[in-house]
Formats: structure tokens, C-alpha cells, sequence
């Protein structure tokens, strides 16, 4: 199938995302101090892989992590209380669902990381109950 110009942006958008948040995930998992919250960012830090795996498919194109996120967010732990940043982790992973959309409806596997997504903002801010 011949992907749009328009497409594979957002594709490649989403795929440097998914390999930017296993970045993040990972070093979260390393300076969160409860244990929950380690087996969590790890857990995300595998399933992002897999969602990056799933973009790569479809844009055949290697992509180079960013590593801003995974300086960033370790710094921004250490900060902030759980109770402020676990929401704001959450609504990238909401924010995601949406930017999805639009491919998720021309390539199906996209709507499995969708849902996955959604999945992902719940366990981040039950983390915090």
C-alpha cells in the first residue's frame, strides 16, 4: 500500500515518540523509588519497543532515539511530586491516542498501539492512587 506524504508523517512522528518514551520509561524505571513504579516503567519501557517495532514496519525507515526525555524526565522526578508529574506523563500517552487516529484507520495495527496507549495513561496515574 502507497502511504500519503501526510501519512507518513505522522507515522514517523509516532515512531521517534515510541522510541523516545522507551528511553524515558527506562530511566524512570531506574530512579523510582517504589517498587510499583519501577516494574511499571519498565513494563512500558517493553511495550513502547514493541510500538516503535510496529511504526518501523510501516515506515521502513531507522530512527535515532532523542534522548531529552530520558535526561529530562529523571531530573523532573526528583522535582516534582509523583501526584504532578505521573498525570503529565499521562496525558502524552493520551495525547497519543489522538494522534493515532487518523493512521490507525488506513493501517489497523496502529489501532492496537492506540488502545495500548490509552492503556499506558491509566497505569501511569493509578500509579498515584
Amino acid at each position: 500500500m502507497e502511504i500519503s506524504k501526510k501519512d507518513m508523517k505522522v507515522l514517523l512522528k509516532s515512531q521517534q515518540g515510541e522510541l523516545d518514551a522507551v528511553l524515558m520509561y527506562n530511566a524512570l524505571s531506574k530512579v523510582a523509588k517504589i517498587q510499583k513504579d519501577k516494574d511499571t516503567f519498565r513494563q512500558l519501557a517493553q511495550e513502547e519497543g514493541h510500538h516503535a517495532s510496529v511504526f518501523h514496519k510501516l515506515t521502513q525507515t531507522g530512527l535515532t532515539p532523542n534522548h531529552t526525555k530520558e535526561i529530562l524526565l529523571p531530573i523532573l522526578y526528583r522535582i516534582f511530586p509523583r501526584w504532578i508529574l505521573y498525570p503529565a506523563i499521562a496525558q502524552g500517552e493520551y495525547a497519543a491516542v489522538k494522534t493515532y487516529l487518523p493512521v490507525a484507520q488506513k493501517f489497523p495495527e496502529v489501532e492496537s498501539v492506540r488502545n495500548d496507549e490509552k492503556r499506558h495513561g491509566d497505569m501511569v496515574k493509578r500509579l498515584i492512587k
